[in-house]
């Protein structure tokens, strides 16, 4: 790795998220109390099963396959055990925990192959095609749609083509502000790498701790603090994509009116198309000040129309959330009684001017910049918050949300120990159709888990700001129907989808299309735009090796999204 940015986290666990050397802390009694109350859990917790018995059928590649992609990228680059098959058996999705915890995932890749550098990889992808092997690009492995699930399609095997061993800094270009990475490169090393020379990337996802630089960009990924930064797809001014047909090298340039803007085809690929390998990312100067505060609003649409005249008079922090009623409760439920959350619970209980409604909702709001900059921008902004009904209750809560900022997978692994099913999904539309859509969603999701017997909370909040709309982004949790996890998860996940096509949504502001978005493509883009994209793959990808069953349904991609074989037993 480049000098200053430090060594990469280890591999997640192969279960859930984060250090497998870390012990999990579990979820303090309150909170087990509260989930008890409203939702139900396991009378014993349910531990995910031993490594060692997890069910894998035997890898299927060849020895004469091995020997030729071990020539190419050496010995020790290519794995095909049994802890680094599981490893790279799945994303983190809802549906990947349950069968990995379970020991039964869908399938494994054949090997797992891991390239170190721009030649290699082209190598690579050369043989697969002349074999007929499917490729799956794997960045962090962090993602919640399928995108890395290990299918092979119309061929006969499937390798995960791991990027960890490139994931250098090219160059930093201190005069322009830009930096050229490898994509395997992970998002927090470079803003280590960045930080040590005063500089930031701004792109802060909450998989921030593992996600890679290429993985954010082939799923045009959305951070945190983007509503001030702006979006991964904001932030690339160049790229080199290995495709299997050939190279596409586009170098930095500010802009151009070269034709259609082969950078956005690129940029959300999902692999599909080719590999990203290089990176050329727009940076900015390191923030000196940091100001996260909250502001309670009297409900949520008093808060939707703040942060819409925070958006459209150009008075936005890089960071805006707001909490709708359900998702404010439980934040503060399971919280607990004592330190800064308890005393934020208390104020909630009684702000003055509110009347006796207690349907509060909880907004943090982030300025970063120059000190001087930022005391004025905030002065500004809160101003108009105030305008809106708002009330600023400080900077605690702004300094807890900070510092839990990457924690909500951690918890969802805890969840699920207690048997609770806890997902989230996310779209965005105009400010003219934001609570509408909103009460939609959240009613489909409700609907649907009361059908199913096992009623459960709905949650929302608002978390990033455009001058047309915004985004929202859903939680639910319910108690898991022991009998049939997936299909009690797939019902509400359909259903929660339909509501967002029909309601004017898009299927995915920033988690990507993967496999759980491919059904509702074709809502967002229409039948010919799917054509345009099919014809952008046959041209690329000719032999269909590139991720099969993702992103689109049509030549090249397996309609049924099958794996190569199911768990061995």
């Amino acid at each position: 790795m480049a000098d200053g940015a430090g060594d990469d986290p280890p591999a997640m666990r192969w279960w859930g998220w984060g250090d497998p050397n870390a012990h999990p802390q579990g979820l303090p009694a309150h909170a087990l109390d509260f989930l008890r109350e409203t939702v139900g859990i396991s009378e014993r917790p349910r531990p995910p099963v031993a490594l060692e018995r997890v069910r894998l059928a035997p890898p299927g590649l060849s020895e004469q396959a091995l020997g030729a992609l071990r020539e190419i990228v050496g010995a020790d680059g290519v794995r095909d055990d049994h802890s680094e098959r599981v490893g790279h058996a799945a994303g983190k999705g809802y549906a990947d925990l349950v069968r990995l915890r379970a020991g039964a995932p869908e399938g494994a890749p054949d090997a797992v192959v891991y390239p170190a550098g721009h030649e290699a990889l082209r190598a690579v992808l050369a043989y697969c095609a002349r074999s007929s092997i499917a490729v799956v690009p794997f960045g962090g492995g962090t993602s919640v749609v399928g995108g890395v699930a290990p299918l092979c399609g119309e061929h006969g095997a499937v390798v995960a083509l791991d990027m960890g061993r490139m994931g250098e800094v090219i160059d930093l270009d201190r005069e322009s502000l830009t930096v050229a990475v490898q994509a395997g490169m992970r998002a927090a090393a470079l803003e280590r790498y960045l930080a040590a020379r005063g500089l930031t990337l701004g792109h802060f996802p909450q998989s921030f701790e593992y996600v890679s630089l290429g993985g954010c960009a082939a799923t045009r990924s959305v951070g945190q603090a983007s509503t001030g930064y702006g979006s991964i797809e904001k932030m690339v001014l160049g790229l080199r994509l290995a495709a299997p047909a050939g190279d596409i090298d586009l170098p930095a340039i500010p802009a151009s009116a070269a034709g259609p803007g082969l950078r956005q085809l690129l940029v959300g690929s999902e692999g599909t198309l080719g590999v990203i390998g290089e990176l050329s990312l727009r940076v900015r100067k390191a923030p000196a000040e940091r100001v996260y505060e909250g502001v309670f609003f009297e409900d949520f649409a008093a808060g939707v129309q703040a942060l819409r005249a925070l958006a459209q008079q150009h008075a936005a922090p890089e960071v805006a959330r707001l909490s709708d009623e359900q998702e404010t409760r439980m934040s503060l439920a399971l919280a607990g009684p004592g330190g800064v959350k308890g005393r934020l619970g208390r104020l909630y209980l009684g702000v003055r001017g509110y009347g006796e409604k207690q349907e509060r909702c909880l907004a943090i709001m982030g300025f970063e910049g120059e000190a001087g900059e930022v005391a004025a921008r905030r002065k500004r902004a809160l101003a108009l918050v105030r305008s809106h009904g708002g009330l600023a209750v400080g900077r605690s809560p702004g300094r807890a949300w900070a510092a839990s900022r990457f924690s909500a997978p951690y918890l969802r692994d805890e969840l699920l120990t207690h048997g609770v099913m806890v997902e989230t999904l996310e779209t965005a539309t105009q400010w003219s159709n934001l609570r509408k859509l909103h009460r939609e969603v959240g009613r489909a999701i409700a609907e649907e888990l009361s059908a199913g017997g096992t009623p459960g909370l709905v949650m929302c909040h608002v978390s990033h700001l455009y001058e047309t709309g915004a985004s929202l982004y859903f939680t639910f949790i319910a108690r898991q129907r022991q009998d049939d996890e997936i299909g009690q998860w797939r019902a509400v996940k359909q259903a929660a989808s339909r509501a967002i096509v029909d309601g004017g949504g898009t299927i995915t502001h920033h988690h990507a299309v993967g496999r759980d978005h491919m059904p509702w493509m074709q809502d967002e883009v229409g039948s010919e735009g799917v054509a345009v994209l099919l014809a952008l793959k046959a041209e690329l990808d000719p032999a269909g090796i590139m991720n099969p069953g993702k992103l689109l349904r049509g030549r090249h991609s397996h309609p049924a999204g099958k794996p190569l074989r199911g768990p061995a037993g």
